[in-house]
């Protein structure tokens, strides 16, 4: 197989003509029979020894063709666009332009070719970082909310049910004198006030006493999911079994001590608003580096082949589609459940795949014009380091991993911490899309 020409027809598309010599499309049309012969079977022969000759008579002279060419191509291609200079981004479309035993075949080869991307401009991205101010509210709703985790359950037998108790109760619905299907519940835990009930339920067994039986009277909604009882009114008969409530600790030195690490409220609150800060601090980064990120992503105007959002698309839904098999769920189960096809599915990733695609695009011609690397001792210690987080050998890691992608990868996290070292925060916000996530930065 020889590349007798190749040149470029389009944005990101290049067209190769190669020929294959009469000698070689033989060979490979005598292959293509070889593997054939054993499934092929005539009147007057045995299966599997039918003579070549005669399957062309029969079937035709161009029987073994395509299985001839496409063996050739799957062998030979790969070396021929490599020779033309090419990096592809989907397979190429093949079409036979003239074939003969005599004259050998050529093809028309169309590649669609990894896009060259200009991009200026991607030191100093300025992007609004804002960190929110920690009030002493924010501090008091965190202490209030170790009380309520330390709350303790105690029984009422002095007085009626209210809002925020928790009732053990018996029930039993009726329509007019008859009892309805699903109505009826004994030793009952309801929280008053949880919303648990149908609407105006909850608040009319508050203000009764254990062991008082009283009536509760409501309407079902008109949109009730159970259309037989949307719109009407029952009648529910109730006792109270049993009234508890929560009991918060007080807030005193005493429970610090008991809760924390720490001796005293101030102590605590202290503590509570520095994780709040470095929380507020962490957010503000982040949102700050999403920015930035989107920003970037903006700056990749160059025309990209779609198929390139497609393959990431595609490569992301087998994410999913893996995440859900982990937790014991196929991806068709899943389908059936959401109601979606495959298609529907994967429209959904399309906009994060082309974000990703373009960052992806981005950082890579960053490292080229800084001309960043990642040296073998870098690459090396790496593979070391994923071997040790996923309790396997460096050896394990190389097998499973194609390890000049880690070093593309490797080299797209350098380019991104050069933009973000590079960036400059602003004081006003400003209205950002959702930034792309982690996965970008990584080779899939």
């Amino acid at each position: 197989m020889n590349l007798k020409s190749s040149a470029k027809t389009d944005v990101n598309m290049t067209e190769l003509v190669v020929e294959i010599d009469a000698e070689s499309f033989e060979n490979a049309v005598e292959a293509a029979y070889q593997r054939q012969k054993k499934n092929i079977s005539m009147p007057g022969f045995r299966k599997g020894k039918v003579p070549r000759k005669m399957c062309e008579r029969t079937y035709g002279e161009n029987v073994f063709y395509e299985d001839a060419i496409n063996a050739l191509l799957n062998v030979e291609l790969p070396a021929l666009i490599v020779d033309a200079e090419l990096e592809i981004v989907d397979t190429p479309k093949v079409e036979v332009t003239s074939i003969s035993k005599e004259e050998g075949v050529s093809l028309k080869v169309i590649c669609v070719t990894k896009p060259e991307i200009n991009l200026v401009d991607y030191k100093g991205i300025e992007a609004p970082k804002v960190v929110k101010e920690v009030t002493d509210e924010d501090v008091d709703q965190q202490i209030e909310a170790m009380r309520q985790r330390n709350a303790r359950v105690v029984s009422v037998d002095d007085r009626a049910a209210e809002m925020g108790d928790e009732v053990n109760f018996n029930f039993e619905g009726f329509f007019g004198d008859e009892a309805f299907e699903g109505g009826k519940g004994e030793n009952y835990q309801l929280k008053l006030g949880s919303g648990q009930f149908i609407p105006g339920f909850e608040e009319q067994v508050a203000g009764h006493n254990i062991g008082e039986d009283f009536d509760v009277t409501v309407t079902f909604p008109e949109n009730y999911q159970m259309e037989d009882y949307a719109g009407k009114e029952a009648v529910f008969k109730c006792s109270i079994n049993s009234i508890s409530r929560e009991e918060l600790p007080e807030l005193d030195d005493e429970f610090v001590k008991d809760t924390s690490e720490f001796d005293t409220v101030d102590e605590l609150k202290a503590d509570v608003r520095k994780k709040l800060e470095e929380s507020a601090e962490n957010a503000a980064d982040n949102a700050f580096e999403n920015a930035v990120i989107m920003k970037l992503i903006e700056k990749v105007e160059d025309p990209i082949p779609h198929c390139m959002f497609e393959h990431r698309a595609d490569a992301l839904m087998n994410q999913f589609a893996n995440q859900l098999k982990a937790q014991g769920v196929s991806l068709d189960l899943y389908l059936q459940y959401t109601g979606m096809d495959q298609d529907s599915l994967k429209a959904t990733y399309l906009d994060r795949a082309e974000n990703e695609v373009k960052l992806r695009l981005a950082l890579e011609k960053i490292a080229a014009l800084e001309k960043l690397e990642v040296s073998d001792e870098d690459l090396e210690a790496e593979v070391v380091r994923l071997a040790e987080e996923n309790g396997l050998t460096p050896e394990d890691v190389k097998k499973r991993i194609y390890v000049e992608e880690l070093r593309g990868d490797m080299l797209a996290t350098k380019a991104m911490d050069l933009v973000k070292e590079a960036a400059v925060p602003t004081d006003a916000p400003e209205e950002t899309e959702e930034a792309p996530a982690e996965e970008a930065v990584s080779a899939e």
